[in-house]
C-alpha cells in the first residue's frame, strides 16, 4: 500500500536529560557525623531528615535524641532508637520510629507548640538532659540551616567531641 507523496521524517529527538537528584546538604552531613560514631543509623539519615522536615521539627533533634538514647542505634529494643515511653514503646520498624516519634514531637497537642528546649523538657524532665541533646545538635552542625559546603567534613570533629 503506497500513500501518495513524500513523507516527511523528522529526526530523532535525543530524550531531555535529567538534572542530577542533589542529595539534601543535611542527610550527607548527619551521615557523616553517624559515620564518624560508627552508628548503624547511619544508613537512615534521608528518613531523619525527611521525618523532621514533615513535621517541622529541626533536622538536628531526632538524631541527637538517637545518639543521647541508643548510641544511634547501638543499644536498643523494640525498635526505638529513641527511649520513647522509657525504651518501652515497640514500633514496628526502625524507620517507623523515626518517622512516629518525629510526628509526636511535632504535632502532637503535648510538644506542638513548644521549641526545642520546651520538647526537652517534656520528654526527658532530667535538668542535664536537654543539655546533652542540644550538645549533639551543635556537634551535627553548628545551626539549623545548612548550606552546602563542597568537600567539608566533619569526622574528625565529632570524634573528638565524643571522646
Amino acid at each position: 500500500m503506497q500513500f501518495g507523496g513524500p513523507v516527511n521524517v523528522l529526526p530523532m529527538r535525543k530524550p531531555a536529560e535529567q538534572p542530577e537528584k542533589r542529595e539534601d546538604p543535611r542527610t550527607a552531613r548527619l551521615r557523616d557525623f553517624f559515620c564518624a560514631l560508627r552508628c548503624p543509623v547511619r544508613a537512615l539519615a534521608e528518613d531523619f531528615v525527611q521525618a523532621a522536615d514533615d513535621n517541622h521539627l529541626d533536622w538536628r533533634l531526632l538524631p541527637s535524641i538517637s545518639v543521647i538514647e541508643s548510641g544511634g542505634g547501638k543499644a536498643f529494643k523494640n525498635n526505638n532508637l529513641f527511649g520513647w515511653d522509657n525504651g518501652e514503646a515497640p514500633f514496628i520498624t526502625v524507620r517507623t520510629g523515626i518517622h512516629e516519634v518525629a510526628f509526636q514531637l511535632g504535632k502532637s497537642d503535648r510538644y506542638r507548640n513548644q521549641d526545642v528546649s520546651g520538647k526537652l523538657r517534656f520528654y526527658n524532665p532530667d535538668p542535664e538532659y536537654a543539655g546533652k541533646v542540644v550538645g549533639v545538635m551543635q556537634m551535627i552542625s553548628k545551626t539549623e540551616q545548612l548550606l552546602p559546603v563542597p568537600g567539608k567534613a566533619i569526622r574528625s570533629v565529632a570524634r573528638i567531641a565524643l571522646n
